[in-house]
């Protein structure tokens, strides 16, 4: 098989391939056997027709077209290896020229684009300064206070805010309703936990009090017997917590338990280092984030539309497997953020778009630089591949092929490259 390769706009190249010889007679005379096989003919049993009468019954035409089916692959597989081309996505076949000796196949493919890079070392991205404000650490304390305050007994009448612990029954029409009961639930007032009104209503009760509260369900609530009814709660009020914040001081440090903290002052050094911390992992990640940003746009490609769509299917893929791990329906979801599918797609794809030309540029810079992956380095990443997905280490070697494994610490060498050369 012969081939050859013209380029042409938007990284697309037409791949001419020639199928003579025994090749292309062998596909034509399975072709007309299949055919044959299928055939029907008054007085001769199907399957049983002979060669002569079978080939005045079927269109030469469309042995050429079946013959052309069976060696459209096998053509194409040659081609690109002999060209040593990249598809991204199925071409488009078209029949160029065909006879009883020859046909000519040409393969409209779209091609790993070519990359051309701009400047990727010394670009003197720096850090951001760090600053601590007293402020920030006054801030950062107040959290701690909050996250160590309790909740304790309180004399007099209920308030927003308090924690209420009670007894409640809904009734509607003087019959009890399903889910309407609870025994000792404890309520945070003003939290709009409950249907509106109920904790308004509740506001002012003492210790052992018992209150009829009247309310209307909401029109759009999720039990359909209950929209928009009238109902009543009887509600009895155990008791009353208040949430108490501890004083911040010395004692307060010591109940913080940090280690080497055991006075306020102490305390204070520890979330400034803290802080510190943070915000010097926060400014690298953005240092790294221009890095990546200024080599990206330095660089020249002309990415397929198809390789953005295929991205932004996959974003949109794992987005869904997300929110669906976290237990809400996907449709939901999207009725939550106020768009429809297609929507959704176009706002994923502005991503996407910046996700293959990372990924182009940093493979372009691994084989600049040529970066390689030894196979111990791929043994290595199994078996965190393992240990990350809590699987035997032969199902996770058949679910991820060693390629993929390959280009992906291929790439995150290239990633770290750039790192540490700027």
């Amino acid at each position: 098989m012969k081939s050859t390769v013209k380029q042409l706009e938007n990284s697309q190249v037409e791949l001419l391939v020639e199928v003579e010889g025994d090749l292309w007679i062998k596909a034509q005379e399975t072709a007309f056997k299949k055919a044959a096989k299928d055939l029907e003919v008054d007085g001769f049993r199907k399957g049983q027709i002979p060669t002569a009468i079978a080939k005045k019954h079927i269109k030469n035409e469309n042995v050429m077209i079946s013959a052309v089916e069976e060696v459209a692959q096998e053509a194409l597989i040659k081609g690109i290896e002999d060209n040593n081309l990249e598809l991204v996505a199925s071409p488009e076949l078209q029949i160029e020229a065909i006879s009883d000796t020859q046909v000519k196949l040409k393969f409209v493919c779209t091609v790993t684009p070519e990359v051309t890079l701009g400047q990727y070392k010394d670009l003197g991205v720096e850090k951001d300064e760090v600053i601590v404000t007293d402020t920030e650490i006054d801030e950062e304390l107040e959290q701690l206070r909050e996250q160590h305050a309790e909740l304790v007994l309180k004399e007099g009448k209920l308030e927003d805010g308090d924690t209420a612990v009670l007894d409640f029954e809904g009734f509607k029409d003087d019959v009890a309703f399903e889910g309407g009961k609870a025994e000792n639930f404890s309520l945070e007032i003003g939290s709009g936990q409950f249907i509106p009104g109920f904790e308004e209503k509740m506001v002012g009760m003492e210790s052992g009090e018992a209150r009829d509260i009247e309310l209307t369900f909401p029109e759009d609530y999720q039990v359909d017997d209950l929209k928009g009814a009238d109902v009543v709660f009887k509600v009895v009020l155990h008791e009353i917590k208040e949430r108490v914040v501890p004083e911040l001081n010395d004692d307060f440090a010591l109940d913080v338990d940090k280690e080497g903290v055991k006075t306020l002052e102490d305390l204070k050094e520890n979330v400034r280092e803290t802080i510190v911390e943070r915000k010097e992992e926060e400014a690298e990640r953005e240092r790294e984030n221009n890095i990546l940003t200024q080599v990206v746009d330095a660089a020249q490609a002309d990415i397929p539309e198809v390789m953005i769509e295929q991205e932004t299917q996959r974003l949109y893929q794992d987005m869904k497997m997300r929110i669906e791990q976290q237990g809400i329906p996907f449709d939901q979801f999207i009725q939550m953020t106020g768009q429809d599918e297609t929507a959704l797609k176009d706002n994923l794809k502005l991503d996407a778009e910046k996700q293959v030309k990372l990924r182009l540029v940093l493979d372009k810079i691994a084989e600049t630089e040529e970066l390689d992956v030894t196979d111990e380095e791929v043994a290595n990443e199994y078996e965190e591949l393992s240990k990350a997905y809590n699987m035997e280490l032969e199902e996770v070697k058949t679910a991820i092929d060693d390629q993929n494994v390959k280009y992906d610490l291929k790439i995150r060498k290239a990633y770290d490259l750039v790192k540490e050369s700027n």
